[in-house]
């Protein structure tokens, strides 16, 4: 029987260790993109303290960020970790608590300057590798629990934490590309619905010229009148679940439904809501419940059905209007992502217009992270959550020597995911900037 080494030497001189080693990658990504650069002429504000530039405090963000660190606090594990530093060229690293106070300083003064570098860096990514001439848009919200005493916490709806305070931030995500496309963080106690216009107007405010077909899908907590008023002026198509009221449940009742292979039935009708200037078409999809109750179903229920209903101006069947509706199921599971594998649901200070700073800074660099992903690696990779990615590429151990003085990153000889690793090398060198 073997039992292992009986006698072994350890010693802590290791200098130039890291299990970070795929971050070079982003390194080189982001100086392809001439991000620091962008961040040191757009991010321009005051500082107290001069230790540290604007890039190297919004690099000392992002980067834990996307090596899920989740908390600032842990953010001390890179400030011991040299051989990270000098892959990212941060030669010294901030404290939390100097994080901290430069989402605050930031907040006021720069962080408009920063939502207008990502609008930029967003226009500029979506043109590539060619322009686009639609797009889909996801809308959605989600609740931000949070466990302290946080400015603007508030009591809402909140389904996992009855009674909790929480952020309900509003978000809108490119159906097609995956990329965040705008967004706010709202009071817990905010309606879904609130600022819907408002928010579509920066939406479409944003969009290239190429584009000429706009498509929004959308749950039931953006059924408003004025919403798809909105929507139907700017000449978009939309499919947006409705919202179950009475008349709708005595008209979905006497409707007449073609049965599909599948076990779903669906019908259609036209009908004017209350409030509303003129009427639409509404989709209804129904399946018998199953026996076994304790299958969940999201769906309402009346009868032995349950049912789901969608208002459009698309002229799909009503099968296809649902199936494309369900295409939305992509978002939720980024905003899954964004509150598991980045750390979206982890608040950092008491301060709203310090948290509003940090939680605009993730999405940056979600945006980041997807960009490398869609025009930096092979097509498996384009879907692949962060997690993933970086078990497969940027948490990867590397050793750093120095041959002849010339500085030389040694990766693992038996790395899985070499070809990715050198394809990312090349389509960096030939992204154009």
């Amino acid at each position: 029987m073997q039992y292992g080494p009986q006698k072994i030497v350890l010693t802590f001189d290791g200098k130039n260790l890291t299990h970070f080693g795929g971050i070079y990658l982003l390194h080189l990504f982001f100086k392809r993109i001439q991000l620091r650069h962008l961040l040191y002429r757009k991010l321009t504000f005051t500082q107290r303290n001069n230790r540290y530039s604007v890039p190297e405090e919004m690099l000392a963000l992002i980067y834990p960020i996307t090596l899920g660190i989740g908390r600032i606090e842990a953010t001390h594990l890179l400030k011991q970790n040299g051989v990270f530093q000098y892959l990212t060229g941060l030669p010294t690293y901030p404290n939390p608590t100097t994080l901290r106070r430069f989402l605050l300083r930031m907040a006021p003064v720069a962080l408009p300057k920063l939502r207008k570098l990502h609008d930029e860096l967003l226009l500029s990514m979506i043109l590539r590798p060619e322009a686009p001439t639609k797009v889909i848009f996801d809308l959605d919200s989600t609740v931000l629990i949070l466990y302290g005493k946080q400015e603007m916490a508030r009591i809402g709806y909140n389904p996992q934490k009855w009674g909790r305070p929480s952020y309900h931030p509003l978000l809108c995500f490119n159906g097609i590309t995956k990329d965040f496309w705008h967004g706010e963080l709202r009071p817990g106690d905010t309606h879904t619905a609130t600022g819907t216009v408002e928010l579509l107007k920066a939406v479409f405010a944003k969009l290239p010229s190429s584009v000429k077909i706009v498509i929004i899908r959308a749950d039931k907590g953006f059924y408003d009148h004025e919403t798809i008023e909105y929507l139907e002026s700017n000449k978009a198509l939309f499919v947006i679940v409705a919202k179950l009221t009475a008349p709708v449940k005595r008209i979905i009742s006497t409707l007449s439904y073609q049965v599909h292979s599948s076990g779903l039935e669906t019908a259609e009708f036209m009908y004017q809501p209350t409030k509303w200037k003129k009427e639409y078409r509404f989709v209804v999809v129904r399946r018998l419940i199953p026996e076994d109750p304790t299958e969940q179903l999201t769906l309402f229920s009346m009868g032995k059905y349950s049912y789901q209903v969608i208002v459009t101006n698309m002229k799909l069947t009503p099968l296809h209007i649902w199936r494309f509706y369900n295409g939305r199921a992509a978002v939720e599971l980024i905003i899954k992502e964004l509150k598991g594998d980045y750390p979206l649901g982890k608040i950092p200070t008491k301060y709203f217009a310090a948290n509003e700073a940090y939680f605009h800074t993730l999405l940056f660099s979600y945006n980041l992270i997807n960009w490398f992903k869609r025009l930096c690696l092979p097509t498996e990779f384009h879907n692949m959550t962060l997690k993933t990615l970086r078990a497969r590429l940027l948490l990867i151990p590397g050793e750093l020597i120095r041959p002849d003085n010339r500085p030389t990153l040694k990766l693992p000889a038996n790395l899985l995911y070499k070809h990715a690793f050198e394809y990312a090398i090349k389509k960096i060198e030939k992204l154009k900037t």
